[in-house]
């Protein structure tokens, strides 16, 4: 069965929420980050397209703040 691109842009958007929402606390959590972004590349690799990476940050686990330029 074959996704359309629709239905894996929504899955890498799910993706990318649970990777920025995850901490990592233990050796299980690190595993599921590690499975997370592997099948984000997958899907990446299917729909064709390369998007930017975000940096998640070890100690919040969440993505820097985006500054504005002035």
């Amino acid at each position: 069965m074959a996704l359309n691109r629709r239905s894996i842009e929504m899955l890498l958007d799910l993706v990318d929420n649970k990777l920025t929402s995850m901490q990592v606390i233990d050796r299980e959590d690190a595993r599921e980050m590690a499975m997370l972004e592997a099948a984000k590349r997958e899907l990446e690799a299917l729909a064709g397209v390369k998007r930017p990476t975000s940096v998640v940050s070890i100690e919040t686990g969440r993505r820097p703040a985006q500054r504005m330029a002035v």
